[in-house]
């Protein structure tokens, strides 16, 4: 899923919750974990977060490639 979509929020959901798998869920940069049987109120909340920080991010990325243009723009503009 990384190789296809790299900014995909990812959510591990796991049957066997323990230090072992919360680790690895750490270490394979999840974004959310939840334990089985899920609370589906629990559930919906995280992919709200998840949702909304992903946004933050893009928006932050475009403002920033913004930035870096009008900065080349400016650099262009003095060396005439």
């Amino acid at each position: 899923m990384k190789e296809h979509v790299p900014k995909s929020r990812k959510i591990i959901l796991t049957g066997y919750p323990n230090l072992e798998t919360a680790i690895e869920a750490v270490n394979k940069k999840a974004d959310g974990y939840l334990i089985k049987p899920v609370d589906p109120e629990a559930l919906l909340k995280v992919i709200d977060e998840q949702i909304r920080e992903q946004g933050a991010e893009l928006r932050y990325t475009q403002e920033k490639v913004v930035e870096y243009i009008n900065s080349r723009v400016k650099q262009i503009d003095e060396k005439k």
